[in-house]
């Protein structure tokens, strides 16, 4: 069965032929698939962004050494900071 493929359109600067070219040349395949291969190979080597963030987002929690206890400390304080903090930015509510 054959590979569905999709034809596209880029515009590409000519430094960047040449050496889609020049791989292409070096894998002895087409410009299609030299390119088709570079694109898998940088996918595999990054990380998606959103999982970047989500690492970062892992790495800060874990760090803060948080239990329950702390948490619900943490909710109550912010709670408090808030209803003084309206009370002094709306004194006749």
């Amino acid at each position: 069965m054959a590979t569905p493929t999709i034809k596209s359109t880029y515009s590409l600067d000519v430094e960047t032929v040449r050496t889609l070219e020049a791989l292409a040349q070096r894998w002895n395949v087409s410009k299609s698939k030299a390119l088709q291969r570079s694109i898998q190979a940088a996918a595999e080597q990054q990380p998606p962004a959103d999982r970047e963030a989500l690492d970062a987002l892992d790495r800060l929690q874990s760090s803060l050494n948080l239990d329950e206890t702390k948490v619900k400390d943490w909710k109550r304080d912010l709670r408090r900071e808030r209803r003084e903090t309206g009370k002094r930015l709306n004194p006749g509510s």
